[in-house]
């Protein structure tokens, strides 16, 4: 069938400028503004707005056989509602879960707005999740139908179909790419095309289909449930944290004001996946807020290159990606010769000078080294700042775990100050962010609009506000445990406030580290201060009732392999490289030099070079690659025994 004969008459007369405002639409810039700020209108309605307010504006991009592919918010619409008419026609209704488990692609944004357009509730699940991690959110959900992405993703939902307790509500699975599907006879799959159509015969065979559609989207209430996000379970099995349309616009639309791209350009790349609640939030939903460009990355592997192409000026990343454009820049650097690299390493500290100086003015910059900067920037940051792609971005986040103040410095240094904010999924996202005057390394910055905060007793951070989630799916206990009766939320995360008046992270109340001898200590601190080496890649601090700290530290291959092969060192694959002497003397050297850095009684005293790299699939890092530390003294007491065994009076 043709996308004409797809397309929906209602969005014709959209396009054409012929449509009243629906019901329950801000008509005006005014309504609109108001509804963003209390958060009182739907995603839905958003997007609809956007394709009334200009149907033939860019919205979207997917690049296809090397060529960026733009879609507009009329195709963005009208696609959505295809899938919303042909999961009607399967007998989705209001407050029926469907799951998506995918890489970013629109059609995840096709899938996700038009279940929700019906009342469906849309949950998401990385497409890195093995087939029973996959089963566990399917099956608790109590999903109707999957949209999976490819094959792989449609082997692990037949897979999870048919073993263990098998997925018996689920009765279809709907697949965006067919690609090597064609002799699977399940009656349930269909294709992602084949349900569009089934859409669009549903809609021009059922006289009130359209009407039907309308209905819903209008009627539906801010404070309907439309995603639920499991936690990635780090202590335990995940939760499904439930959020509302006003939970998702009231955050992205306090955020959005709170770092100043109210009235700019929004383009953003959309890469970490979609299922996480920053993506979803800071991408999609920040899209539909903003007005703005979403482009897709061709894989995350491309993800560099991809921003140097769409050069996005907003831009959000895990700390992965920050040390991954550092380390880029330090290994491209590496390969000119030594005046050059002389040169760049003069002009890099004259930048950390200035970032010094600049940090203990709380942001402020004095006219010398303004004018040095400019200098700076025309010599050698300008160019850095285009090769990493984010030479035209305004705000910059890294968000999803504790990041090292080497790589934060380092972006500073070249003119990208990178903002750190705190929040996390059940608080709907960031509730404090840096600015331009309190961006001090360590620190999460101030409250957002809307965002209520009290610090308890024991340092743990309470939050209230609109953003905050509607509780745990299907657990009542969790929730109230989560919840307090008046509507606070308890974190989990100690906290402390800085001179400048920024929030600061401490740990999460779970992984604070009580030795034998009664220390408190806080161990992202100091593995954080290890991974400030591009040399280490994960580091897990342990000493719980110990009588010393110790380490199980994991060395990044490509980095330490680049190393071993400059010292003609032979190796052939992680356990071999791993197990180098003189890859022990370059840790210990990195332990030493991080000690200087702490207090003797949190010096880490014995460390063991991991022989294996954490592993997701061996379940030792969550589909955020967070460490479970549940696992720990299971999956690693032989390396815990060598740490502590017979040295542990010592």
């Amino acid at each position: 069938m043709s996308a004409d004969a797809l397309r929906a008459p209602a969005l014709r007369a959209v396009a054409n400028g012929t449509t009243a405002s629906p019901a329950g639409l801000p008509a005006g810039a005014e309504e609109l503004a108001a509804a963003l700020h209390s958060g009182g209108t739907t995603l839905p309605r958003l997007l609809k707005a956007r394709a009334l307010a200009h149907p033939d504006g860019l919205a979207l991009r997917e690049k296809e056989h090397g060529i960026w592919k733009r879609y507009t918010w009329r195709h963005y619409h009208e696609r959505a509602c295809l899938v919303a008419q042909g999961l009607l026609s399967l007998g989705i209704r209001p407050s029926d879960r469907i799951a998506v488990a995918s890489e970013n692609t629109p059609e995840w944004f096709y899938a996700d707005l038009g279940a929700q357009m019906i009342g469906a509730v849309v949950v998401g699940i990385y497409p890195t999740n093995p087939w029973p991690e996959l089963q566990y959110i399917v099956a608790h959900c109590g999903a109707r139908a999957v949209f999976a992405g490819d094959q792989e993703q449609t082997d692990k939902v037949y897979d999870a179909m048919a073993k263990g307790g098998g997925l018996p509500a689920v009765e279809a699975v709907i697949c965006t790419d067919m690609k090597g599907l064609a002799r699977y006879g399940q009656a349930s799959l269909m294709s992602f095309e084949a349900l569009c159509e089934r859409g669009a015969r549903f809609r021009d065979g059922e006289p009130d289909a359209e009407a039907r559609l309308r209905g819903l989207i209008d009627g539906a209430s801010p404070d309907e449930t439309c995603i639920i996000v499991y936690t990635s379970g780090t202590t335990g099995p995940p939760k499904g944290a439930m959020l509302s349309h006003r939970n998702f616009v009231a955050s992205a639309s306090a955020y959005g004001e709170a770092i100043g791209m109210a009235g700019h350009p929004f383009r953003a790349v959309s890469y970490l996946p979609l299922c996480h609640f920053a993506e979803r939030c800071y991408t999609m939903v920040m899209q539909l807020v903003l007005d703005g460009e979403v482009s897709f990355a061709e894989s995350v592997d491309t993800v560099a290159g991809n921003i140097r192409e769409i050069a996005p000026t907003f831009f959000i990343g895990v700390p992965r990606i920050y040390e991954k454009l550092k380390q880029n820049f330090s290994f491209r650097l590496g390969e000119t010769g030594r005046f050059r690299q002389a040169l760049v390493g003069r002009m890099m500290a004259a930048g950390r000078g200035i970032s010094d100086r600049r940090q203990a003015a709380n942001g402020r910059m004095g006219a010398a080294d303004r004018l040095l900067f400019v200098v700076l920037y025309w010599a050698l940051f300008r160019n850095v700042q285009r090769y990493l792609g984010l030479d035209r971005s305004r705000h910059r986040l890294c968000a999803g775990a504790s990041v090292s103040a080497e790589t934060l410095r380092f972006f500073d240094i070249i003119g990208l100050p990178t903002s750190q904010g705190y929040g996390l999924t059940e608080s709907g996202g960031v509730v404090f962010i840096q600015d331009d005057r309190h961006r001090r390394l360590g620190g999460c910055g101030l409250p957002i609009r809307g965002a209520e905060w009290l610090r308890a007793a024991d340092g743990e951070i309470l939050i209230r506000g609109a953003s905050v989630f509607k509780g745990y799916y299907d657990d009542p206990k969790a929730t109230a445990e989560a919840v307090t009766a008046d509507g606070w939320l308890k974190s989990g995360d100690i906290v402390d406030v800085l001179d400048n008046g920024e929030l600061t992270v401490v740990d999460r109340k779970k992984a604070i580290i009580i030795t034998a001898g009664g220390k408190n200590i806080a161990p992202s601190e100091i593995e954080n201060a290890l991974k400030d080496s591009d040399y280490v890649k994960e580091a897990i601090v342990v000493g719980e009732a110990r009588k010393f700290v110790g380490a199980l530290i994991q060395v990044d291959y490509d980095n330490v392999g680049r190393w071993a092969e400059s010292r003609d060192l032979a190796y052939t694959n992680y356990r071999s490289l791993a197990t180098l002497p003189e890859v022990r003397e370059l840790v210990q050297g990195i332990v030493d030099e991080t000690n200087k850095r702490f207090a003797r009684v949190e010096n880490v005293r014995r460390f063991v070079i991991l022989d294996k790299e954490l592993d997701h699939d061996d379940g030792e890092l969550t589909a955020t690659q967070k460490v479970r530390r549940a696992m720990i003294e299971k999956k690693f007491g032989r390396e815990l025994d060598l740490i502590y065994g017979e040295e542990a009076a010592a």
